[in-house]
């Protein structure tokens, strides 16, 4: 798909999936996989993000992501946009990004580094070398000040970028960020629902979901109302989706580190709306029964309502 095509596709709901494991987490479940994606594409999802934070990347084998991302491929319909995670050295990025054409996705976003020590010109030689080794497009991941401004502006630039997921709660850098940019590539709020107005305000034409894998009528009616400009409206999708937002950033069980519920709350959701959600993998945990029934009691309300598309 063309750079120009991608970057348009990009200005919409990036579905960022979660993956249902077997009771003992052990294997992919790719038929209930499967199922749940088709699910959402019926309900009118089109960009699809597998091995991403919410998929779970960093407990996933190599082999395991490719088979991932060609169950998306398979699962979606030939308008679907799948872009798939990568990250680590330049080898394993490049690599992966390669086996993931073969199995039809169209972008590859490179994971934000967790390298222990960076040097701010040489993480512009990585990202770089691996614009001019991939052959689909490539989507930027920003989620701490590790990627300055500056590194951020030139690898927007580059034709092989077709957007940029700033997932970062700094609105006032977005908005500077988006002014000094290039006016063609997309720029997606990577922080999901809880900040999709002013984001969008600030030149976001697309934004990530989670909780989407089980309410997404919801998610796809907050993202029409932004587009039509109808703010007061994504206001009231907004406050009705927050509290799964807030409890996602919550610690957890037998954790003081943030954002522990993140993926737990969105498979126990999935499960609630009758999709495949399972255990999560270590290093995280499932949620506690008081975080459960919180997110029963948001579920609830999200699933009375009304979402004209």
């Amino acid at each position: 798909m063309e750079s120009a095509v991608l970057r348009n596709r990009f200005e919409d709901v990036a579905f960022t999936t979660a993956v249902p494991f077997s009771e003992d987490a052990e294997t992919v479940r790719h038929d209930a996989l499967a199922a749940n994606l088709a699910d959402l594409y019926d309900a009118g999802a089109r960009l699809f993000v597998p091995c991403g934070n919410t998929g779970e990347y960093d407990a996933l084998t190599d082999s395991e992501r490719i088979s991932i991302v060609e169950t998306h491929v398979e699962a979606t319909g030939d308008d679907a946009v799948v872009v798939a995670g990568a990250g680590g050295s330049i080898g394993e990025v490049t690599s992966l990004a390669a086996a993931y054409e073969d199995a039809g996705a169209d972008a590859v976003m490179v994971m934000h580094p967790t390298h222990t020590y960076i040097n701010e010109s040489a993480l512009a030689d990585y990202y770089r070398e691996i614009c001019a080794q991939v052959d689909i497009g490539v989507v930027i991941y920003k989620r701490s000040p590790e990627i300055t401004r500056d590194v951020l502006l030139e690898l927007a630039a580059r034709e092989e970028v077709v957007a940029v997921k700033f997932a970062v709660d700094d609105v006032r850098e977005f908005a500077q960020t988006v002014e000094d940019g290039p006016a063609d590539v997309t720029w997606v709020n990577g922080i999901a629902e809880r900040y999709a107005l002013p984001f969008a305000i600030e030149g976001a034409t697309g934004y990530t979901t989670g909780i989407g894998n089980f309410v997404p009528e919801a998610t796809l009616a907050l993202f029409d109302a932004l587009e039509a400009g109808e703010f007061e409206r994504a206001r009231e999708i907004r406050r009705l989706l927050r509290p799964l937002e807030d409890l996602r950033a919550a610690p957890g069980l037998g954790n003081t580190l943030p954002a522990g519920n993140n993926v737990p709350v969105v498979k126990y959701g999935q499960e609630l709306a009758g999709a495949a959600g399972g255990p999560v993998r270590p290093p995280l945990r499932s949620l506690s029964p008081a975080a459960q029934r919180r997110v029963e009691e948001c579920y609830e309300r999200i699933d009375a309502a009304t979402f004209e598309r």
